[in-house]
């Protein structure tokens, strides 16, 4: 399903290869039908700004906004678990999802690298994507919720992933992850000392290897993301 993987590219860094493969972003889009008229409009608004404007530029903004942002992050279980043990858990029980259906880790990331797991969901049906979505709408609504607020055209790629949800997400869920997530530094010096934290690890090996798992179970879930634990 190219929709999946083409929402996932628009949220990843802005280089010169995703520049020149924006057109063919958005023909994919358009041609797969999957998204509403109205969510295709402002996508096309996000994809107008990306080939119009200085390249640098775009990338300052989504450093500032992406990496520098604990409530914007790409992360997704960095809204739920924070730098905690569980969010390792978590992690890598997502890994084991990905294992389970063949599919193979860019060992940069993280496996709840929202882009990657777009990537992920890009190789099932259509229907068991919009169901393992299901259990990230929550944190997606609440990114496209603060993304809004900022104004930002990246707004749009989160309320489409949200769209192609099998259900709603969960309101209280939502305001849940809203509250919690933690106020951004006001420096890049406090941004330093908040992520001075012990390293999430999966157990055995780094967290950036292949987080091995004592057995595969049969079937596999996608780790729930709609509340806190």
């Amino acid at each position: 399903m190219l929709t999946y993987k083409a929402l996932g590219a628009l949220l990843t860094y802005p280089d010169e290869d995703l520049i020149e493969g924006l057109t063919d972003i958005s023909q994919a889009l358009a041609q797969e039908g999957l998204l509403s008229a109205t969510h295709l409009a402002r996508i096309a608004w996000l994809i107008d700004e990306l080939q119009t404007q200085d390249l640098m530029d775009l990338q300052e903004r989504y450093v500032s906004m992406f990496d520098r942002s604990r409530r914007l992050s790409l992360h997704l279980y960095e809204h739920l678990h924070g730098e905690s043990r569980d969010r390792g858990t978590a992690m890598a029980t997502l890994a084991e999802l990905y294992r389970f259906h063949g599919f193979e880790m860019n060992a940069r990331e993280l496996p709840d690298y929202l882009p990657m797991v777009c990537e992920f969901l890009s190789f099932l049906e259509d229907e068991v994507a919009r169901s393992v979505l299901a259990d990230a709408a929550p944190i997606l609504e609440a990114l496209a919720t603060r993304l809004a607020e900022k104004e930002s055209r990246y707004a749009a790629v989160l309320a489409a992933l949200v769209s192609l949800s099998a259900q709603p997400a969960d309101s209280k869920e939502v305001a849940a992850i809203l509250a919690a997530t933690p106020a951004d530094a006001d420096s890049l010096e406090e941004l330093d000392k908040a992520w001075e934290e012990e390293p999430v690890t999966f157990g055995p090996g780094d967290a950036l290897q292949s987080c091995p798992i004592a057995r595969k179970p049969q079937s596999p879930s996608f780790p729930a993301m709609g509340a806190q634990s």
